[in-house]
């Protein structure tokens, strides 16, 4: 009998969802850590790839959604900042239409194991959270 290889442990702490979660071409919010400025960020599916970004608009700000998981075009096709209109695209980020034309989303590395999305290792959750949090300051 040959000998089964041991199960891949998960990090808890940085799962996102389940890959069943986002269906063909879905979306999903998540928040990872605690504190004031935790990380919070969505996923969306995208052919087989999934593909992860902070939830903040690069125009205002403030979180593309307004409801919950309501991140895309309804035709699926696009992620839409409810706010503004800006759309971006899938699988890169990239602004192609609305107030914040050719900037981007913040990316976020992600991993998928044993049918759960990840955060990839290299994701430092400490530090988008400065980000954000300084991206929210006022100007002095």
């Amino acid at each position: 009998m040959k000998p089964q290889a041991p199960a891949q442990t998960l990090d808890l702490e940085r799962v996102v969802c389940r890959l069943s979660e986002l269906g063909e071409g879905g979306a999903r919010a998540f928040t990872i850590g605690s504190g004031d400025w935790p990380l919070r960020g969505f996923v969306v599916r995208v052919g087989e790839a999934v593909r992860g970004y902070v939830n903040r608009c690069p125009h205002a700000g403030h979180p593309l959604n307004l409801l919950p998981h309501r991140f895309l075009t309804p035709d699926g096709t696009l992620i839409v900042c409810a706010s503004h209109g800006a759309v971006f695209e899938k699988g890169s980020g990239y602004c192609v239409a609305g107030p914040c034309a050719g900037r981007s989303l913040t990316g976020i590395a992600l991993e998928v194991h044993s049918g759960f999305v990840l955060l990839a290792d290299s994701v430092d959750v400490g530090a988008l959270g400065r980000e954000r949090a300084q991206a929210e300051a006022p100007p002095l």
